[in-house]
């Protein structure tokens, strides 16, 4: 059939595409009104559109539909996405249906168990928290609470002993644990014998 319309026709309305207001995309034509997303109907530019076959998409509809899916495949790095794309017309479940959750928890204690198994802080008792842990002696520790215990310096990594379960620095340490007599700092004078 000729093409009695002077021009290409629109990918997405099959009109006619004037030079002005073309749109070049996978070898097809669009006007610049048309140039949308097949599935959220978002404007479309060349830094944000997929093309999938004859099929226009967004990045975001275009890695719900045809990216890869399962745990860490999200839109962001450790991202779990549970958008199945369904409000957007997209069919992205893909094997059998997954069987309904029950209503009721399985495990109803388990908000109460995570609670319960929150580590102690040795030197003070209390619950220790992600936020706020850092490891010595095997042990988790407040970040204030993580002192020498005989001079209350703050502790880090590098200047940290332990011993019973107590932490100490390493000064303080060398005082009341370390090797004594000539040459260890313990002894400044030679007694001379009378």
């Amino acid at each position: 059939m000729p093409n009695w319309g002077g021009g290409v026709k629109c990918g997405a309305c099959e009109k006619t595409v004037y030079h002005a207001e073309e749109i070049q995309c996978n070898g097809r034509s669009f006007h610049k009104t048309c140039f949308l997303c097949m599935a959220c109907r978002k404007a479309l530019d060349s830094t944000t559109v997929a093309a999938h076959e004859s099929e226009i998409y967004c990045k975001t509809c275009y890695g719900r539909k045809y990216g890869p899916k399962g745990i860490g495949f999200g839109q962001g790095a450790g991202c779990l996405s549970t958008d199945t794309g369904d409000h957007l017309g997209l069919n992205l479940r893909q094997g059998s249906p997954k069987p309904p959750r029950p209503s009721t928890p399985t495990n109803p204690s388990k908000f109460a168990k995570m609670m319960v198994d929150v580590d102690k802080c040795p030197r003070c008792g209390k619950s220790v928290y992600a936020a706020e842990k850092i490891m010595g002696g095997g042990k988790p520790w407040h970040k204030t609470c993580f002192r020498c215990a005989i001079c209350g310096k703050s502790l880090e990594s590098t200047n940290v002993t332990d011993k019973d379960g107590e932490l100490y620095c390493k000064v303080c340490y060398a005082k009341n644990f370390g090797p004594k007599g000539i040459g260890f700092g313990g002894l400044t004078q030679v007694e001379k014998k009378e």
